[in-house]
């Protein structure tokens, strides 16, 4: 693999024999927090911070653990977390190498152990909303459709004065979840309050900071969805829905998106 180096990960986790699901207290917070997220986030400071780059080869799993002093199955499952979030790739009999890099301004607006909750948290919001946009579209009343057009064009004006906000885009996704006639989608987006509006919050401070292009891109995924659920085109809805929600999660992760 030439190009490419090893990377000198220094982390700096409490020692402990604990296996991937071990939770302990963070000092000052009331929020359990485990193990792997502590080593996600870490290793997520250290792409932002551009100490790691992409094509940068991670430590292996036995040197993450002896350093780390955290059990195999813990690093496993931060490495999963990573790979499944796209900022790492697994190459076989190779090892991990980082694969995207987000924006350096990301690391002074959340932490890193929120920012692997909000990535959780965005799968499940890609399945439960993109079904939400298809029930929406096939079930909507003219009175709903009223509601979404509502909430699309205070957003989109909110965003054309540089005042886009997490309120009014979560108020745009509640009303497609009202309109699909079924309460347990608006239940379950709700359960997931916190850690979607953190999501929102992070990415329209992003979108805001970044350029103009940036915010274009999301009132036109916005206005695709619009035009699907006013179409009655469930199938369409579903994919804008979830193709706006997956891009939203690559603005989030990588720095490329920014254009």
């Amino acid at each position: 693999m030439a190009g490419r180096k090893r990377a000198g990960v220094a982390l700096d986790l409490r020692k402990a024999d604990v296996n991937a699901t071990s939770e302990r207290e963070p000092s000052g917070s009331g929020k359990r927090m485990r193990l792997s997220d502590q080593l996600y986030g870490q290793i997520f400071e250290q792409i932002v911070s551009g100490k790691l780059n992409v094509g940068d080869q991670l430590p292996s799993e036995n040197d993450l653990s002896e350093s780390c002093g955290v059990s195999r199955p813990v690093v496993r499952e931060a490495l999963l977390r990573l790979r499944a979030d796209g900022l790492v790739t697994a190459q076989q009999g190779l090892g991990s190498f980082v694969s995207a890099q987000p924006a350096s301004r990301l690391k002074t607006l959340s932490s890193a152990e929120n920012i692997a909750s909000y990535m959780r948290c965005q799968e499940v919001r890609i399945s439960l909303e993109g079904d939400a946009a298809r029930f929406a579209a096939l079930r909507r009343s003219n009175e709903q459709m009223a509601v979404i057009d509502a909430a699309h064009q205070r957003f989109a004006l909110s965003a054309t004065q540089g005042k886009m906000n997490a309120e009014e885009d979560l108020a745009f996704h509640k009303s497609i979840t009202d309109a699909t006639g079924n309460e347990f989608f608006r239940d379950v987006l709700e359960s997931t309050h916190e850690a979607l509006s953190g999501f929102m919050r992070l990415t329209i401070s992003l979108t805001r900071t970044g350029s103009a292009r940036r915010a274009q891109k999301v009132l036109e995924e916005h206005a695709a969805i619009v035009e699907a659920i006013r179409a009655k085109d469930g199938d369409r809805a579903r994919v804008a829905m979830q193709f706006h929600l997956d891009q939203a999660r690559q603005r989030l992760i990588n720095r490329d998106r920014d254009a």
